[in-house]
């Protein structure tokens, strides 16, 4: 299945890539199926993306959790929590 990902803030910067389009196995289904398959590229993925660190996820410009379902041609972004100030 093909996805578009986005990436926001500081994790786009970290990743120093903003958008990409990627081919993902069936065995991604979830939007945090795409975040465990992103952190498996290693180094700065892993960094950006890991478990551990506060991240807000949307699929299709709605935000989202872990267990949202993907599907072909969706969208997928990752960025940092926002507080106001």
């Amino acid at each position: 299945m093909k996805i578009q990902l986005r990436f926001f803030a500081s994790v786009r910067e970290a990743l120093g890539v903003t958008q990409e389009s990627i081919t993902v196995p069936d065995s991604v289904a979830t939007v945090g199926d795409v975040r465990v398959f992103l952190q498996q590229r290693g180094g700065v993925w892993a960094e950006a993306l890991a478990d551990g660190r506060s991240l807000r996820m949307a699929y299709d410009q709605e935000m989202t959790n872990a267990a949202t379902a993907i599907a072909d041609g969706g969208e997928v972004a990752f960025f940092p929590p926002v507080t106001g100030g």
